[in-house]
C-alpha cells in the first residue's frame, strides 16, 4: 500500500477516533503499517496528508487561474464548442478567422479569472473528508482524491464559478464578440446559428480543466518525490 494511501486513511482515523483512545489509535496504525515503523508523530503524519492535498489543490489553482493557464496548455485550452464547429468554419471562410480567435482566448480568460474561486472550496472538501470518502479513495488509483473532489465540489464549484464568468466574460468581451459572431454568421446566405448558452460552456470546460490538472498534481505528488515541494511533505513520505 502506498504511503499516499496510508496516510490517507490514517488522517481520517485520527480525526474520527478521541484522543484518550490511545490503545485504539496504536492499533490503528499498526493495521496500516504507519507509525511503527517511523518517529514521527501522529499530528505531523495527519498534518503532512493534510499538506499535501492542499498543495495538490493549490498547485490546481495556481496553474489554471493565471494568464494563459488555459490559453497556452494544450490538454485543457478552450475551443469552440463542438456545435458552433459549423459556424467557426462558416466565418472563416468569409474571413473572420482572427475575430473568431479573439473570441476563443476571451474564452480561456475568462476561465483563468474564476479559476482561483475554487481554492476555498477545494480547502474546505478536505477538512470535511469522512472515513468511507477515505475508504473510496483507498480503493482508487492515482487520481482518486481528484474524483472524490470532483464528486463533491461539482455543483458548488459550478455556482460559484457561473457569476464570476458571467461577469468576467461581459467584462473581457466575450458576450459581446459572441454576438457579434453569431449576426455575421447569420448574414452569410444559406446559414443558421443555433441558440447556445456559451457562459455555460466556459463553466463547464473550466472545471474540466481545473480538474484535470489536479489529477496530474496527485499523481505527481503520489510518485514522484520531487514533486513534495515542502519540508513536512519529504518528511512524512520519507519516513513512511
Amino acid at each position: 500500500m502506498s504511503a499516499m494511501i496510508r496516510l490517507l486513511v490514517l488522517v481520517m482515523c485520527v480525526a474520527l477516533v478521541p484522543s484518550p483512545a490511545s490503545a485504539q489509535l496504536d492499533q490503528l496504525l499498526k493495521g496500516f503499517g504507519i507509525g511503527q515503523q517511523s518517529s514521527l508523530s501522529d499530528s505531523k503524519v495527519s498534518a503532512g496528508l493534510k499538506e499535501a492535498l492542499q498543495v495538490a489543490t493549490e498547485k490546481s489553482v495556481s496553474l489554471t487561474g493565471r494568464p494563459d493557464g488555459y490559453f497556452s496548455n494544450a490538454a485543457i485550452k478552450i475551443l469552440m464548442p463542438e456545435k458552433l464547429q459549423t459556424v467557426e468554419s462558416g466565418l472563416r471562410m468569409v474571413g473572420y478567422g482572427p475575430q473568431v480567435d479573439d473570441f476563443v482566448l476571451s474564452m480561456n480568460r475568462a476561465a483563468e479569472q474564476a479559476a482561483p474561486a475554487a481554492q476555498k472550496i477545494f480547502t474546505d472538501a478536505i477538512t470535511s473528508m469522512t472515513f468511507d470518502d477515505a475508504k473510496k479513495i483507498l480503493s482508487g488509483g492515482n487520481t482518486s482524491a481528484t474524483e472524490f473532489f470532483k464528486e463533491k465540489t461539482t455543483d458548488q464549484l459550478t455556482s460559484e464559478f457561473r457569476p464570476v464568468v458571467d461577469k468576467t466574460m461581459s467584462q473581457v468581451g466575450v458576450t459581446r464578440q459572441y454576438q457579434a459572431l453569431m449576426s455575421r454568421f447569420d448574414a452569410i446566405p444559406f446559414a443558421r446559428s443555433q441558440a447556445f448558452d456559451i457562459d455555460g460552456y466556459v463553466v463547464g470546460k473550466a472545471l474540466d480543466g481545473l480538474f484535470h490538472v489536479m489529477g496530474e498534481q496527485e499523481t505527481l505528488i503520489r510518485t514522484n518525490p520531487a514533486a513534495r515541494t515542502t519540508s513536512l511533505l519529504k518528511e512524512v513520505f520519507s519516513g513512511k
